[in-house]
């Protein structure tokens, strides 16, 4: 680059500095178009920071198509002076799907593992959570919107009984679903560095995982106000449309309209 424009690297290397360029860098971004983004944050925040009387609430969500895999050879554990070594090709022998609700005060997991991905296993799924909570609780459960949670099975099945509450998140805004957390914990402590030569042995493996959490779960504690959120939303989109308003401009002018 300070070739193409004539100066040192140097010189290149202090403006990137001045203006905190970094060019090197690249990451991902989604902006919600969800008319009721407002209102969908402030729920599920005020649900976090101050969960109603008498009810549960569930942070629910599925991790499908976990794969289970058989490292190509064995294991190579740490050792002082070696950190633990594993091949970086495998086998294949399956999936499975993991449906998992995290209790909001607790942290604690409700988890059932399935073939298939559809809306029969979830509600097979919220039958099983049912079983689970205390009759005389109320239960609201957050979920994404993926097709699976709005099927008219599960919108019949939540229809009938009255005890259960479904509050949604934002369009492209799983992100603010605590149960996406607990997941990245399951998948950097025992799926990514596991080798399993069978889904069953998966599955075996992920209760295992479940049940030592449910021993000492550690509360996940949320911080954010939906104010906060929402000006951060608000900062960006600002930022964005600051960076591209010159093309879109140009992009307007030179289509006529």
């Amino acid at each position: 680059m300070a070739a193409a424009a004539g100066t040192s690297r140097m010189t290149g290397h202090r403006i990137w500095q001045a203006f905190g360029l970094q060019p090197h860098r690249s990451t991902t971004f989604k902006l919600s178009p969800d008319p009721l983004l407002t209102d969908k944050v402030g729920d599920l925040v005020a649900l976090y920071s101050d969960p109603p009387e008498h009810a549960m609430g569930l942070c629910s969500d599925e991790k499908s198509q976990i794969q289970a895999r058989d490292r190509r050879q064995p294991l190579l554990p740490m050792r002082p002076g070696q950190v633990e070594r594993r091949t970086h090709d495998y086998r294949r022998h399956g999936t499975t799907s993991l449906f998992a609700a995290l209790e909001v005060k607790t942290s604690r997991v409700i988890g059932q593992t399935h073939r298939r991905h559809r809306s029969v296993e979830f509600r097979k799924f919220l039958d099983h959570v049912e079983a689970k909570v205390a009759a005389d609780l109320d239960i609201h459960v957050i979920m994404d919107n993926y097709g699976t949670h709005k099927a008219a099975l599960i919108r019949n099945w939540v229809a009938k009984r009255p005890r259960f509450h479904a509050h949604f998140t934002p369009t492209y805004g799983s992100w603010l679903n605590l149960v996406e957390r607990w997941f990245a914990e399951l998948t950097n402590k025992q799926i990514r560095r596991g080798s399993h030569r069978s889904v069953r042995e998966l599955q075996r493996a992920i209760a295992e995982f479940l049940d030592t959490h449910n021993q000492k779960p550690r509360p996940f504690v949320w911080t954010k106000t939906a104010d906060d959120i929402l000006a951060s939303i608000a900062r960006f989109a600002h930022r964005t449309v600051a960076t591209h308003a010159p093309s879109l401009i140009k992009r307007t002018i030179g289509t006529g309209h």
